[in-house]
């Protein structure tokens, strides 16, 4: 690692949004990093975000899919690494999926990367739970699977908080159900799954925190199975654990941190199981882990400032 004198230098390209406010929050009082910052007023100034680009060591992409790009096409020429927090090189070629638990040999991936893509939030949940059952064989890839999802109204940014705090704003609401998700085409690549699962995200009056629910008939698998090749999956695993299911699942119960709860629910009696995921949607599922992946890259310890 650097000195204090010869900190990395950090860019976190859209730092007023949501995302980009909680990693900047993660990374200030750190000594091991130096954050490169624009005068609000230049933040879409193509020549100042260049140079904050040249300064950089690494950049954090908090950004809308068409900026994100553009930043990358900014930074052509220079040596600047690449967090991406937005959907656009989540199944781009050339782009490391910063998910260090998903696989043997993810988190090595992501340490020498220069192109690293954050997870989605709904897709850490259902990446989570279906990758390591596909990788097991209890998964089928064509599983005939849905995904049911709700999140803190956080995770829409500014325009849905403003509608979620307003006077009269919904308890909750059910949306995307056209089957047009951006987060669609990174669970299924990533989860290894070759149908397209049918998928209803929901929106709850909270500001943080998730629950992902992938609800599967039995049809022979046992209730144990699952829960062990899930435990075996992630042992020794920081910020991932296999725990008990409980008989009420909170989304908001991992809130300010970055860990992410996985459990088996259901009776082999009845032939139903529902795998259940726990996280903060801007914890594990957005700002926590692009610090852990930032962690990973420059060498830090995995869970500084976590």
């Amino acid at each position: 690692m650097k000195g204090d004198d010869m900190a990395h230098k950090v860019f976190i390209d859209g730092e007023a949004g949501t995302t980009g406010l909680q990693i900047r929050d993660r990374l200030a009082p750190r000594r091991d990093i130096e954050l490169v910052q624009l005068d609000p007023a230049r933040r879409k100034d193509p020549l100042a975000r260049h140079d904050a680009l040249a300064e950089a060591d690494i950049a954090i992409l908090c950004l809308p899919d068409a900026a994100a790009r553009e930043a990358v096409e900014l930074a052509a020429g220079l040596p600047v690494r690449f967090i991406d927090a937005s959907t656009a090189h989540r199944v781009a070629p050339g782009w490391v999926f910063g998910f260090p638990e998903l696989a043997p040999g993810a988190r090595e991936a992501i340490a020498s990367a220069a192109l690293v893509s954050n997870p989605g939030c709904y897709s850490t949940g259902a990446i989570a739970l279906a990758a390591p059952l596909v990788a097991a064989g209890l998964v089928a890839p064509d599983e005939i699977a849905s995904i049911n999802a709700v999140s803190g109204y956080s995770g829409g940014g500014k325009e849905l908080i403003a509608e979620m705090e307003a006077p009269g704003a919904p308890a909750h609401f059910t949306y995307a159900l056209a089957q047009g998700h951006k987060h669609l085409p990174e669970i299924m690549r990533h989860a290894g799954l070759t149908r397209r699962p049918v998928f209803a995200p929901s929106v709850g009056q909270f500001a943080q925190g998730m629950t992902v629910q992938i609800p599967l008939h039995l049809n022979g698998r046992r209730i144990a199975d699952l829960h062990d090749a899930l435990a075996a999956h992630y042992q020794g695993a920081r910020f991932v654990r296999v725990v008990e299911p409980a008989p009420r699942v909170v989304p908001t119960a991992l809130n300010d941190t970055n860990e992410l709860h996985l459990s088996v629910h259901g009776s082999d009696e009845n032939g139903c199981a529902v795998l259940v995921a726990v996280l903060d949607n801007l914890g594990k599922g957005a700002s926590g882990a692009a610090v852990q992946n930032l962690n990973l890259m420059i060498g830090a310890d995995e869970a500084a400032g976590l």
